[in-house]
């Protein structure tokens, strides 16, 4: 029997089978002790005190029945009545199979087994009445008798209970089969958003690498090339004074050159990454910064310091975006009050600090995937995979990207990517 049918058993069973044997005894006992003139009253009183036994303490009380104490006392009380009524009459050994219900039943191991001895040692001793115990042999069969019910009733109890013990393995292994189907879902879904996100990431880097290989295209050539010609001609007219036939038609030649270097520029510029097309990366990291703020009710300290050097748009697009991604995770986990974004132009680097003073977290804990508060979220939730996409874009321009935090002493992240040579132009 398994642990729920031993709490839950069936009712015929244990709410009629009791009373059924207990009704068909008083039938007996009519007809027999009519006929043997005994103390009849005496047994119908035991039988009543079994009944109302049984109904007291379990029949009418169904919340005991989880109550292993009580159930033990319960039965006890029933095998105490049960060998008072064998010791009157060996008839009253039809009454031992209620004991042995409730003992597989409602008794938890090991005390079940205790309950099905102790009423064994009954049921035997009435089945064993009519053998004389005047002599050995006689005394031997009685013996046998009794424990012939005991070893075959107990090893019933012994096998039922490995069943049982089968059974709740089988249920174990069911509970954690599912509890792993239910991981094995998450991390599907987990992995399915995360692979979304890669993809974004992808279209993204894509498109990015796209529109800033055609921004150099027409800056190395089309834009190289009218400054080239403007030069030419501002050369020429340097050297020679420019007939007036030709003054016209070359004063429209290097206008028309101008016009078109201007909308080569135009062009590169609508090709930056936003907000890094009509800003400076100082004025992005303040309009960032100033969008975040009124989003999520932090307010953003921005300092720039040094003196602003040539980068290439893909230095100022990734430290634009590490600022972006270090707000978002100071917002989903930092739980700070304040937060400082500071561009440092050094000589031969510039560097860009995100700074917070929330929960923090500990940095070595982001190898093993438990990082879950501060400047990176847990990969759990994708802060792991940003945090890498940061890490790459910054490396990837032969630049480094730091973390420090502890618990409780804020989050700090800072990327540094060398500057372009002095005198060089992005």
């Amino acid at each position: 029997m398994s642990r729920k049918i031993s709490q839950q058993p069936p009712f015929l069973l244990v709410d009629v089978v009791p009373y059924a044997l207990l009704a068909l005894l008083v039938v007996i006992l009519l007809l027999v002790e009519r006929w043997a003139g005994g103390s009849l009253l005496i047994d119908l009183g035991l039988c009543g005190l079994a009944a109302g036994w049984m109904l007291g303490m379990f029949t009418l009380r169904p919340g005991w029945r989880d109550r292993p104490r009580i159930m033990g006392a319960f039965v006890a009380g029933l095998l105490v009545i049960t060998a008072v009524l064998v010791a009157r009459h060996p008839v009253f050994g039809l009454f031992t199979p209620a004991a042995y219900i409730y003992s597989f039943t409602v008794l938890r191991w090991p005390w079940r087994l205790l309950g099905v001895a102790a009423t064994a040692v009954l049921a035997g001793t009435a089945q064993a009445s009519g053998i004389p115990r005047t002599d050995a042999l006689g005394l031997t069969m009685h013996v046998t008798v009794v424990a012939f019910n005991i070893a075959m009733m107990c090893a019933c109890a012994w096998v039922l209970r490995m069943a049982e013990k089968e059974e709740e393995r089988r249920e174990q292994t069911l509970e954690e089969l599912s509890r792993t189907n239910r991981l094995l879902e998450a991390s599907l879904a987990e992995n399915a958003g995360l692979h979304a996100q890669l993809l974004a990431q992808a279209r993204e880097a894509g498109v990015l690498d796209e529109r800033q290989r055609m921004a150099r295209e027409i800056h190395d050539t089309l834009a190289q090339g009218l400054t080239g010609i403007i030069t030419q001609l501002q050369a020429a007219e340097q050297m020679h004074e420019v007939p007036v036939p030709w003054r016209r038609p070359f004063d429209a030649v290097k206008n028309l050159a101008r016009e078109s270097l201007a909308e080569a520029r135009r062009a590169v510029d609508a090709l930056r990454p936003e907000p890094l097309q009509t800003a400076r990366l100082s004025d992005a990291l303040a309009d960032v910064a100033g969008r975040w703020s009124k989003v999520h009710g932090l307010a953003v300290q921005v300092t720039t310091t040094g003196t602003a050097r040539p980068m290439t748009p893909e230095a100022e697009f990734a430290l634009l975006r590490t600022a972006q991604e270090a707000l978002a995770n100071v917002a989903r986990h930092a739980y700070a009050t304040r937060v400082g974004v500071t561009l440092s132009y050094l000589e031969h680097e510039v560097a860009l600090d995100v700074r917070d003073d929330g929960k923090g977290f500990d940095p070595a804990g982001l190898e093993a995937g438990t990082a879950t508060d501060g400047g990176s979220p847990p990969p759990a939730r994708g802060g792991g995979f940003g945090l890498t996409i940061m890490r790459q874009r910054v490396e990837g321009l032969s630049g480094t990207l730091q973390i420090e935090s502890e618990p409780g002493a804020g989050t700090g992240i800072s990327a540094r990517i060398p500057t372009l040579p002095a005198g060089s132009h992005p």
